[in-house]
C-alpha cells in the first residue's frame, strides 16, 4: 500500500513538475515579446475588464454570449475566463498574455498525457509533450491574447472526451455529456468552431454501432441543445456572425460551384503544403516568426510515421478512424477563406497531428535500434525547437509597429497633457478602428472611460483635442504621429507640438532605394520608395511646432554634375512617425525631372525644417533628362 502511495506521489510531482516547466517556457518574455498590445487584444481585455467590473460589456450590454467589437464578434469563453482573471490580478497586458501561455502550455501538457492513454508507453507522453511544446504554430498562438490561445486545449480536452468514451462498448451517461460539453466548448471559444465542432459532432458516426446507437445520438441531441443560445443570438443579429466570414471567403452568390469547389481544392491543398510546414510557415509577421518552420521536422516523420502504423494496424478501429477524419477536417474552416495557410484558422491542425505521432513513439520504444533512431529524433527536434526559440527571443522581428507599442508614449500620454483633465475625442473613419486602444490603455493608467467620447464624423468641437486613426486632418493643428495613429487639436487652438532642434550627429541616415530612376523625360514626375533608417543618437520627430519647424522628412533635389544646385524644385516626404534611433521606415517619394534635358544627380537626404544642413548618409544617383 505505501509503495502505491509513494508511486502515485512520485507520478503527481513528475506531473507538477512538467506543468511548471512547461508554463515557465510559455511565459518567458512576457509581455514584451511581442511588444505593444494588438488591436484585438485590447478589444478582448477591455471588454473582460468592462465584464469584471460591471458584467457588461464595452456597449453597455449585460453577459454578451458575443462581443461586438468594431464590426467583429469575440467569442465568449476567451473572454470570461480573463475577465474571471481580471477580478483576482486587476487588469495588465502582463496577466492578460500569462493567460494565453498558461492555456498553451496546459494544451502541450494534456497531450503528451492523451498520447499516454493511448499508449500506456511513458517514452510517448515525453515525446508529445516535449514537441507540442517546442512546436512553433502552437507556441505562438500562446504569446497573443486572441480567442485562438484557448483552441488547441479544447481540442485537447474534446480527444479526451471521446478517448475516455470510446474504449467502452456502450458509452455513459457522462460520456454524452462531456462530449456534447466538449463539442459546445469547440463552438463558443474560436470562429472556426462554428463550422468545425460539427464536422467533428458528424464524425460521431464513426462509433455507431448496435448497442451504441442509442448514446451517439443523445450526444448530438445534447450538443445540439448547446447550440440554442447561438441560433437564438444569429436570429436577434441577422448576419451578425456570418459577416465577417463573408470578408474573407471566395465563396459568393455570384460564384458557381464549379468555381468554389476548385477554389477550395487549390486552398486546401495550399493548407497542408509541407513547404509551409517545414520552411516557412505563414507570411504574417503578426502571427509567425519570418522564414521559420510552423512545424518540426521530427515531429512531421513521428507523425506520417504514426499515419502509416494507424492505416496498417488500426484501420478497423473507431478512434483512430475517427482521428484521422477529423485531421482532414481541421483544415476545411481555412479552405474556405481566400488567405493560404493562415496559421491560426487552421490551429486544430498540428493538435490533431501531434496524437499521430504517439503510436510512432511507441513502437520505436521497442527494440535496439529502433530506439536509436527515435532518441536521434529526439535531439533534432529538441535541437530545431531549441533554435526557433533562440530567434524568437534572442533576435525577434521588428514589430512594434504592428502591435502599436508606441501608442501609450506617443499617443494617449500626450493627448491626456493636452486635454488637461478634460475630454479626448476619439474618431475612426469608415474600416480604421482604432478607439479601443485609447480605452484600454486609459483604463490601465485609471483614466475614466467618461473622458473619452466617440466622434461620429470628423468635425470635432473647436479646440478639441482628438485621437484618430486618419492620415491627416482638416482645419487642425497637428500634436503628433505615431504608427496608425494621429493626434491633432481642432482650430482654433494654442496648443501646437513642441519638438527640439537635433544635433548634426542625431541625424545621421542610412538611405536605400531599389527603384531610383536611371533615366526620365524633361519634365516628367516619378515615385519611387525610399527606406530610411535613424542611425543618430536622437528620436526625429514627425510633427513640427506651430511654425511647421523642426520635422524631419526625406527630400531629395536635382544637382549638377558637379555637385551644384541647378533646380529650385525639392521634393519631400513627411515620416509617418517619430523615428527612433534604429528604426527603420519606407516613405513614398515623388520626384519631377528638371525642364532642361542633360546628365543630373538626384540626391536624397533627411532634413529638419526650419534648419540649415543636410543629413549624413545622402544617397546620389546619377540620372538621364532626355527632352520631351
Amino acid at each position: 500500500m505505501k509503495t502505491g502511495h509513494a508511486a502515485r506521489a512520485r507520478r503527481l510531482a513528475t506531473a507538477a513538475a512538467v506543468c511548471v516547466l512547461a508554463f515557465a517556457l510559455y511565459a518567458v518574455d512576457v509581455p514584451s515579446n511581442p511588444p505593444g498590445f494588438y488591436i484585438d487584444e485590447s478589444s478582448i481585455a477591455y471588454n473582460a475588464l468592462t465584464v469584471a467590473q460591471t458584467g457588461r460589456d464595452e456597449h453597455g450590454e449585460a453577459w454578451p454570449l458575443y462581443f461586438t467589437a468594431f464590426g467583429d464578434y469575440k467569442n465568449p469563453t476567451y473572454v470570461y475566463l480573463l475577465a474571471a482573471v481580471f477580478r483576482v490580478t486587476g487588469p495588465g497586458v502582463a496577466s492578460a498574455r500569462l493567460l494565453s501561455a498558461a492555456l498553451g502550455a496546459l494544451a502541450a501538457v494534456l497531450l503528451g498525457f492523451l498520447a499516454w492513454r493511448l499508449t500506456r508507453r511513458a517514452e510517448a507522453c515525453a515525446v508529445v509533450t516535449c514537441s507540442a511544446l517546442l512546436t512553433p504554430w502552437l507556441y505562438e498562438s500562446s504569446r497573443l491574447v486572441f480567442e485562438v490561445a484557448a483552441y488547441p486545449l479544447a481540442c485537447v480536452l474534446f480527444l479526451l472526451a471521446l478517448r475516455r468514451a470510446a474504449v467502452k462498448e456502450r458509452w455513459g451517461a457522462s460520456d454524452v455529456l462531456a462530449l456534447a460539453c466538449a463539442l459546445a466548448l469547440l463552438t463558443y471559444t474560436y470562429s472556426v468552431g462554428r463550422l468545425l465542432a460539427p464536422l467533428l459532432a458528424a464524425g460521431l458516426a464513426f462509433f455507431l454501432t448496435r448497442r451504441n446507437l442509442a448514446r451517439v445520438v443523445w450526444t448530438w441531441a445534447a450538443y445540439a441543445v448547446t447550440l440554442v443560445p447561438l441560433l437564438v443570438y444569429s436570429l436577434r443579429h441577422p448576419g451578425a456572425l456570418a459577416g465577417r466570414f463573408r470578408l474573407i471567403t471566395y465563396v459568393t452568390p455570384q460564384s458557381g460551384f464549379a468555381e468554389d469547389a476548385r477554389a477550395f481544392a487549390l486552398h486546401y491543398l495550399a493548407d497542408v503544403n509541407p513547404w509551409r510546414w517545414l520552411v516557412t510557415g505563414e507570411q504574417n509577421i503578426r502571427d509567425h516568426l519570418p522564414d521559420s518552420p510552423a512545424l518540426l521536422a521530427a515531429t512531421v516523420v513521428l507523425a506520417a510515421f504514426g499515419l502509416y502504423l494507424v492505416l496498417r494496424e488500426h484501420r478497423r478501429d473507431a478512434w483512430w478512424r475517427f482521428l484521422l477524419y477529423a485531421l482532414a477536417a481541421s483544415v476545411v474552416p481555412a479552405a474556405l477563406t481566400v488567405n493560404d495557410f493562415p496559421q491560426l484558422r487552421l490551429i486544430a491542425f498540428p493538435v490533431f497531428l501531434h496524437v499521430l505521432s504517439a503510436p510512432a513513439v511507441a513502437r520505436m520504444s521497442d527494440g535496439r535500434k529502433m530506439r536509436i533512431a527515435l532518441y536521434a529524433f529526439v535531439v533534432l527536434l529538441v535541437a530545431q525547437g531549441a533554435y526557433f526559440q533562440w530567434r524568437f527571443h534572442a533576435r525577434p522581428p521588428e514589430r512594434w509597429y504592428v502591435f502599436d507599442a508606441r501608442f501609450p508614449s506617443k499617443i494617449l500620454a500626450p493627448a491626456l497633457e493636452a486635454a488637461r483633465g478634460g475630454t479626448v475625442y476619439l474618431y475612426d473613419p469608415p474600416g480604421h478602428s482604432g478607439y479601443i486602444q485609447a480605452l484600454w490603455h486609459g483604463a490601465l493608467r485609471g483614466v475614466e472611460a467618461a473622458r473619452f467620447v466617440r466622434l461620429s464624423t470628423d468635425e470635432p468641437p473647436p479646440g478639441a483635442v482628438v485621437v484618430s486613426t486618419e492620415d491627416t486632418c482638416a482645419n487642425c493643428r497637428m500634436l503628433a504621429r505615431s504608427t496608425n495613429y494621429i493626434l491633432y487639436a481642432a482650430e482654433p487652438t494654442n496648443l501646437s507640438a513642441r519638438p527640439a532642434p537635433l544635433q548634426a550627429e542625431g541625424l545621421r541616415a542610412q538611405l536605400s532605394a531599389r527603384e531610383l530612376p536611371v533615366s526620365l523625360n524633361a519634365g516628367d514626375g516619378r515615385g519611387f520608395e525610399v527606406i530610411v533608417r535613424n542611425v543618430g543618437g536622437e528620436t526625429w520627430p514627425a510633427v513640427g511646432d506651430a511654425a511647421g519647424r523642426y520635422a524631419v522628412s526625406l527630400r531629395a533635389r536635382w544637382l549638377s554634375v558637379e555637385g551644384g544646385p541647378v533646380d529650385s524644385r525639392e521634393a519631400a516626404a513627411r515620416l509617418p512617425f517619430d523615428m527612433e534611433p534604429g528604426d527603420t521606415a519606407g516613405l513614398r517619394l515623388e520626384v519631377t525631372a528638371p525642364d532642361a534635358p542633360g546628365e543630373y544627380l538626384l540626391e536624397l537626404y533627411v532634413a529638419q525644417e526650419g534648419l540649415k544642413g543636410v543629413g549624413a548618409g545622402a544617397l546620389r544617383m546619377r540620372v538621364q533628362v532626355t527632352p520631351p
